[in-house]
């Protein structure tokens, strides 16, 4: 796969200094520094109209907390979104879960708009609006977008060619193949006596093969056996009876 331009990401946020955070760091870093891909923060409260630089108001309807002004966030937009093509999301816990399947979907684009919500969130109007997919990185709520747009990005970013040293580490990880990951082995082979497993001292790159994928489906079928029923039901092997 090779590309015209690096995968960039844009983020519009109240916190731009909270960035590039762990995305400066490991694999994600070094990409960046070497151009692999590309990353630019939006301060959302530059695109206040008021000397203040309100951002936010009180719900409509009443209830607690503040909601994040339409008027506000669709300049954000019109600005991240100017000579730019790629996905915009709005990270959000009501969003589709973010998935191995949406992380390669988003990878194999040219990047992506990432708002970062803060408060009780961002007037739906503006939302629908500017058709702003939602997605999630899990059932939990956090204070704010951004720890959420990182781990969008660091998922995305180790996709990216030249930024993982052995591409078949990527085809072997967990949810690659609908499965969790095999469990791993070093040396030394007898550490306080637990020995490694013979298979994977024995060279036989074939009984290895088996023995790492009864492995991952085992972990599968007891850990996430919501993962193990996709996986039977795209036939890769049969119900146990």
């Amino acid at each position: 796969m090779s590309r015209l331009s690096p995968w960039h990401a844009k983020v519009l946020t109240l916190f731009p200094d909270m960035f590039p955070g762990t995305l400066g760091h490991s694999l994600a870093g070094t990409a960046l520094k070497n151009g692999l891909w590309t990353l630019e923060t939006l301060d959302i409260r530059d695109f206040s109209s008021d000397k203040h630089r309100t951002v936010d108001d009180t719900p409509c309807g009443g209830g607690a907390g503040l909601v994040m002004k339409p008027d506000v966030i669709d300049a954000a937009l019109k600005a991240a979104k100017t000579g730019f093509i790629g996905r915009v999301i709005y990270l959000s816990p009501r969003g589709r879960v973010l998935d191995q399947k949406l992380v390669e979907e988003l990878a194999a684009g040219p990047g992506v708009v990432l708002l970062c919500g803060r408060f009780e969130g961002v007037d739906q109007r503006v939302l629908d609006a500017h058709a702003v997919e939602e997605v999630s990185v899990g059932d939990y709520v956090l204070s704010g977008g951004e720890p959420a747009a990182q781990i969008l990005c660091d998922a995305c970013v180790r996709l990216l060619p030249g930024v993982m040293g052995n591409a078949q580490t990527v085809d072997e990880e967990s949810f690659s193949r609908g499965l969790l990951e095999y469990p791993h082995y070093t040396r030394p082979v007898n550490w306080l006596g637990h020995e490694v497993p013979p298979v994977l001292l024995s060279g036989h790159h074939g009984d290895i093969a088996a023995w790492r994928r009864a492995q991952a489906e085992a972990v599968t079928r007891v850990r996430r056996p919501d993962l193990w029923e996709k996986y039977l039901a795209r036939g890769n092997n049969k119900k146990e009876q």
